[in-house]
């Protein structure tokens, strides 16, 4: 009798429009399918060791309920190496979900990161998993990098923003890959103004937090680059990231594709929108309707 192949998942990087994977998995498992083999790149990771450890239906409350408030207050400053240090974030992270090593997990997980010093990508399967998954989500300039092994790790984003190679060795037999990017290069431009549900001067009160500024000059008058019409830091920033993201992860599926690629359309989302779960976790729900007929096929149903 021919047994059932083993499926994998990969979730990709996408820091706030990562919650669509909280989406994608309920979809998922309304269907029938559950990955056994989770995978997981930054905000993948974070959301993967949570699904691993069965905390899935807290974790989507949580994000649901989640206001820019508790996402500022979750942020600890530190100009050293990044805009945040991650500790407060960490030790949420540990207290609410997944403290433990990776095999007391009930399923199996593996999350990617990047050694700083070599550009190695780096696979971490072992020890702590608040650990891996704090190096995995360390994105360059707003976290600070984390040692590990004697390596200074930052976002796996760098090297293989949808891992399905990972899941692969991990023993997946089908991997279902999600792409959080396919939609965002440019969107930081025309989404430039903040949306009716983002509350006034966001991201400049998120940068104030670290003393940085954000178009605006210390005697309160518009900042030269302003006036000019150059963006903000933080859209800079976005539209770097978004840019990089696309091109590596079209580079690694074309050479590591995916059984089944879902891409949740989420270019409304910005960087930092953390605050937005409910929309993002409906986008992931839907990319998984839409992807619905592929996945059967792929599953033999």
């Amino acid at each position: 009798m021919k047994r059932a192949p083993r499926i994998g998942i990969a979730l990709g990087s996408g820091s706030a429009r990562g919650w669509a994977h909280i989406g994608v998995l309920r979809a998922l498992a309304r269907e029938g399918i559950e990955p056994k083999i989770i995978s997981g790149c930054s905000i993948g990771a974070f959301v993967g060791a949570v699904a691993a450890a069965g905390d899935l239906d807290k974790l989507g409350s949580w994000v649901e309920g989640l206001g820019w408030q508790n996402v500022v207050g979750l942020m600890d400053m530190g100009l050293r190496g990044g805009l945040i240090k991650g500790d407060k974030l960490i030790a949420f992270f540990e207290r609410n979900f997944v403290d433990r090593d990776f095999t007391a997990l009930l399923h199996s997980f593996a999350c990617v990161a990047t050694d700083l010093q070599s550009g190695h990508e780096v696979w971490l399967r072992e020890g702590s998993v608040s650990d891996a998954v704090r190096a995995s989500i360390a994105l360059p300039g707003l976290m600070t990098p984390a040692w590990r092994d004697g390596r200074l790790l930052v976002d796996g984003g760098l090297v293989n923003p949808v891992p399905v190679s990972l899941a692969r060795a991990m023993g997946a037999d089908l991997v279902i890959a999600v792409d959080l990017n396919s939609d965002v290069v440019g969107a930081a431009w025309r989404h430039r103004s903040d949306s009716a549900s983002v509350p006034a001067g966001w991201s400049r009160k998120l940068l104030s937090r670290f003393g940085v500024g954000n178009g605006r000059s210390q005697n309160g008058g518009e900042a030269a680059e302003s006036m000019e019409g150059l963006p903000s830091m933080l859209t800079v920033m976005q539209s770097s990231i978004s840019i990089m993201s696309v091109r590596i992860a079209r580079s690694r599926l074309a050479g590591e594709p995916a059984d089944v690629l879902i891409s949740p359309r989420l270019a409304q989302l910005g960087l930092m929108d953390y605050h937005r779960g409910a929309e993002a976790i409906a986008e992931g729900e839907a990319a998984v309707e839409e992807a619905l007929p592929a996945i059967q096929r792929a599953l033999g149903r």
